[in-house]
């Protein structure tokens, strides 16, 4: 509940599911079987699909890039530059995008953009990255580059066949909505999305022999050692990664939904964690994800603390006072 003074002004309901290695649900809160668009929680699965083609090895596309490709960034330069390069190294040109340009996640960004006068393009899109990845898998897959993000397209069926695999679906038991960047975006039970980031938090390229267990392995890797490709300079997401060192992954999806893979330490085996605010506050969000992970004892008090501005975020008025205060009263039940 957000509170003005002592009066209760907002009540947000949320749903959390917390599942285990075997991928069974061990903690919940609401529904955690909400059917739930995850929208840029889903990034990674895409990104799976397009490494699976090849087309990181055939076009030289490293770990930089592949965080990249599960970016919902900043826009900043660096993520723009970045996005050139991968259009540059797979042979084509941001006319060859089909995401849009849009006002930037970050207000420093945007700032800068309206001083200048910039009118961002598609390499400025906060997805960029992904669809730069899709246009190297298009061509490794010797398909059309040309209409590469319309759900009849060979890479999206790819993608709906490995979204599906690692939600332990069949195909028909996901649904597909438009995302913001014209993509097609994924739909399924909440508990999925936690199941989906567990598996990539249980995945370990050393001793995995299985190729998609390594590249899963890869994508952990890749997000969590360039977080500050996966969002940008004081987004949650690269604060979050940063503040763990390694152990955990975590991705938004717009209109807040929040998926984390926590990897395996002492006797505890591997987590997969998924939250849905229903009013799409990622505000709350936030709050929501520091607030589960204290409940279950994830990571060192200190690791948690460098979140605490996200879990009780400060609530002040123009002149800088104090009006009110986030309060997380959402207790997790074992199942």
């Amino acid at each position: 509940m957000v509170y003005r003074g002592d009066l209760v002004e907002n009540t947000h309901a949320a749903h959390v599911a917390v599942v285990d290695a075997e991928g069974r649900l061990i903690y919940a809160f609401g529904d955690p079987s909400r059917m739930t668009l995850a929208r840029s929680a889903a990034k990674p699965t895409q990104a799976l699909a397009v490494l699976e083609t090849g087309a990181l090895e055939r076009f030289g596309f490293d770990d930089a890039d592949l965080a990249l490709m599960c970016a919902s960034h900043n826009s900043e330069p660096r993520h723009i530059e970045r996005t050139r390069a991968m259009l540059a190294k797979a042979h084509v040109t941001e006319a060859d995008l089909r995401c849009g340009g849009h006002a930037p996640l970050s207000d420093a960004v945007w700032k800068e953009w309206l001083r200048r006068g910039f009118t961002p393009t598609g390499v400025c899109s906060n997805c960029s990255g992904k669809h730069a990845g899709m246009l190297a898998g298009v061509q490794t897959l010797g398909a059309a580059v040309a209409d590469y993000h319309l759900p009849e397209h060979p890479l999206q069926v790819r993608v709906k066949r490995t979204v599906a695999e690692l939600c332990d679906l069949p195909e028909d038991g996901v649904q597909w909505a438009i995302d913001g960047c014209n993509l097609p975006t994924p739909a399924f039970p909440l508990d999925r999305l936690a199941r989906l980031f567990m598996k990539m938090a249980n995945a370990n390229a050393q001793t995995d022999t299985a190729s998609r267990s390594q590249a899963l392995a890869r994508i952990y890797r890749a997000m969590t050692t360039y977080p500050e490709l996966v969002a940008g300079d004081g987004r949650f997401c690269t604060t979050f990664m940063q503040a763990f060192d390694g152990d955990l992954v975590g991705k938004v999806g717009a209109d807040a939904s929040y998926a984390i893979g926590v990897r395996a330490t002492g006797t505890r085996g591997p987590l997969g964690i998924a939250v849905k605010v229903e009013d799409g506050n990622t505000t709350v969000l936030y709050a929501i994800v520091a607030n589960v992970l204290g409940q279950l004892d994830i990571g060192h008090e200190t690791q948690r603390a460098k979140l605490a501005a996200y879990g009780n975020p400060p609530m002040r008025n123009t002149m800088g006072i104090e009006t009110g205060r986030l309060a997380v009263t959402m207790p997790l039940e074992r199942i």
